[in-house]
């Protein structure tokens, strides 16, 4: 079995803007992956509402994605491939980082799984970056998500960057899919099913088919 883990938000657990709970299994993006890559691979979902790149969330705690990823992928070697999806909430008023600093902040979860032994035979496991989508229109999460509309633009270009720097793998997720009108940061159903689709051709150009 060909182990993934996909590390990421709210996004990758599955928030549906819709009805603001959690989609079926069967809906959320790493599910449609798994379902599309087939037999003898293994997507383990790690997303968790809220999580930032390395920041510590002074009001909800918890969220620093650095520090949970560590043990996460001593939870879960070996690993064959790991997929990292964050971003979106660095965009927070409260952090009051730019753009630059939120690409360098996935950087940083990019080269603790490069220089980690969660792969096969105690190596590092190759690393999928994927950029979050711009925001759209915010509606509840206007106040909280101040001024992210313009940073949220840049991230695929800073993405890019980092990914060239640190020789990853990348992906811009805006080339898929959009975010959600209803609340401006979460993708619909339909919005899964797209990125799951768009990544199966990735995944297997990294570890095989």
């Amino acid at each position: 079995m060909k182990r993934i883990l996909c590390y990421g938000d709210s996004n990758t657990w599955g928030y549906d803007p819709v009805t603001q709970d959690r989609f079926e299994g069967d809906r959320r993006w790493t599910r449609v992956l798994a379902q599309e890559l087939g037999g003898g691979y293994e997507v383990i979902e790690e997303g968790l509402n809220g999580r930032t790149t390395v920041w510590n969330d002074p009001i909800e705690g918890y969220k620093n994605g650095h520090e949970y990823l560590i043990p996460c992928l001593e939870t879960h070697h070996p690993l064959d491939l790991v997929i990292i999806m964050l971003g979106t909430n660095d965009l927070k008023k409260r952090f009051s980082v730019s753009a630059w600093d939120i690409a360098h902040g996935a950087g940083v979860l990019v080269r603790e799984v490069q220089k980690s032994e969660a792969g096969r035979q105690g190596q590092p496991p190759p690393v999928l970056l994927l950029a979050p989508p711009p925001t759209t229109t915010l509606t509840e999460f206007a106040d909280m998500f101040e001024g992210a509309g313009q940073k949220s633009k840049k991230l695929s270009q800073e993405y890019s960057r980092i990914a060239k720097e640190l020789d990853c793998a990348y992906l811009d997720t805006a080339d898929v899919i959009v975010s959600s009108e209803l609340d401006g940061i979460h993708f619909e159903g339909e919005e899964h099913r797209k990125l799951g689709k768009a990544l199966v051709a990735k995944v297997k150009e990294l570890i095989g088919a």
